[in-house]
């Protein structure tokens, strides 16, 4: 029996029909569509990111250990988990960066992991400013004096977390894409975000690819709405 199967036994026990048609879906057909299909790490970065989103956390618990037998790093799970408390909130990531640190202590992982911070307190707002410049354009350099709210996008949410090692910006922004695009309700954000990934050079084609391996973790009404934001932000 292979780490799928494991991953749905008692399914395949109680819910044989749902567990045989759900498995070939999202670990077959899904997976190798011709066109759609993203290289392991990336799949997994995204489909982590995707079950913080929509609040996933059981799914999450299977998620993990497929990541990281997949190739992403502890490192990289917990970059995920840290860069969502800025879309999602502490008051929904909590659970899941509990439920990493039991994953990684039963594997004989020591925490805490090796830090990534690039900042300090005093640099932290101009470079944060910097890294959303870096995103959608120059004009972002002067965005954060336009409030504390967009002061506090600035320094926490870029120059805390952006700044960070670990994951590179591309990956930072597919990463926010589908913290976005799995919770819905944010499509303004996600059409900014969808612009963002497209100028790093994660381009139309790549988002696609991106929704469409998310697609059985957040069901067919968010996958769509996500789609249509790519459309918007391509043409724009």
């Amino acid at each position: 029996m292979n780490k799928k199967e494991l991953d749905m036994n008692d399914y395949h026990q109680t819910d044989p029909e749902f567990a045989e048609r759900f498995e070939h879906f999202a670990f077959d057909e899904v997976v190798n569509e011709e066109g759609q299909q993203l290289d392991d790490i990336t799949r997994h970065m995204a489909v982590t990111a995707t079950l913080l989103g929509c609040q996933g956390l059981d799914e999450f618990r299977t998620e993990v250990p497929r990541a990281l037998d997949a190739g992403v790093t502890p490192v990289m799970i917990k970059e995920i988990i840290y860069q969502a408390v800025d879309y999602l909130g502490i008051g929904r990531v909590r659970p899941f960066l509990d439920a990493a640190n039991d994953i990684l202590k039963r594997r004989g992982i020591a925490l805490p992991l090796e830090g990534q911070a690039t900042t300090t307190m005093e640099d932290r707002l101009e470079k944060g400013a910097q890294a959303q410049a870096d995103i959608f354009g120059e004009h972002m350099k002067e965005a954060w004096k336009s409030g504390h709210i967009n002061r506090w996008l600035a320094d926490n949410c870029f120059g805390d977390y952006y700044t960070r090692t670990g994951l590179d910006l591309k990956q930072r922004e597919m990463i926010t894409f589908c913290f976005l695009s799995a919770q819905g309700g944010c499509e303004p954000q996600l059409i900014a975000h969808a612009k963002g990934n497209i100028n790093l050079g994660n381009d139309k084609d790549f988002l696609t690819r991106v929704v469409s391996q998310c697609l059985p973790y957040i069901g067919y009404p968010r996958s769509l709405n996500a789609m249509t934001c790519i459309n918007k932000a391509a043409e724009e």
